[in-house]
C-alpha cells in the first residue's frame, strides 16, 4: 500500500522556521518526482515546491514558486524515503494545509498530475 505522511506543522510566529517531514513507502519514492502543496482555507491548492529523483544530491533539479523562493528549501533524503520542505522566514500568508505529493515523469506545478497524496500537516503563522 502507498502511504505518504507528513507532520512538523504547527502554530509559530511570523519570522520563525518549520521543516515538514513526508516520509514515503520506498515503492513511490524511488524515481518519483516529489511536491509540496498547500491549501488555505476557501482558496485552490497551490504548488509550492518539488524536487526530482537522483542518487545524487547534486543530480536533483527542485523548483519553488516565486512566493517562496528564498525562503523554503526542499531537499530529499533517499535512504530514508523523506523529503523535506525547510520554511524560514515564514509569514501569516503561509498559513495552509501542506501538502506532499509523487509523481512519476517530469517536475509538474499541476496538483491533478500528482498520482499520490498525503493527509497533510496545518501550518499556522500568526503576526
Amino acid at each position: 500500500q502507498v502511504q505518504l505522511v507528513e507532520s512538523g506543522g504547527g502554530l509559530v510566529q511570523a519570522g520563525v522556521s518549520l521543516r515538514l517531514s513526508c516520509a514515503t513507502s520506498g515503492r513511490i519514492f524511488n524515481t518519483y518526482v516529489m511536491g509540496w502543496f498547500r491549501q488555505a482555507p476557501g482558496k485552490e491548492r497551490e504548488f509550492v515546491s518539488s524536487i526530482s529523483w537522483s542518487v545524487l544530491s547534486s543530480g536533483r533539479t527542485t523548483y519553488y514558486a516565486d512566493s517562496v523562493k528564498g525562503r523554503f528549501t526542499v531537499s530529499r533524503d533517499n535512504a530514508k524515503n523523506t523529503v523535506y520542505l525547510q520554511m524560514n522566514s515564514l509569514k501569516p500568508e503561509d498559513t495552509a494545509v501542506y501538502y506532499c505529493a509523487g509523481r512519476t515523469g517530469s517536475r509538474s506545478v499541476v496538483a491533478a498530475e500528482y498520482d499520490y497524496w498525503g493527509q497533510g500537516t496545518q501550518v499556522t503563522v500568526s503576526s
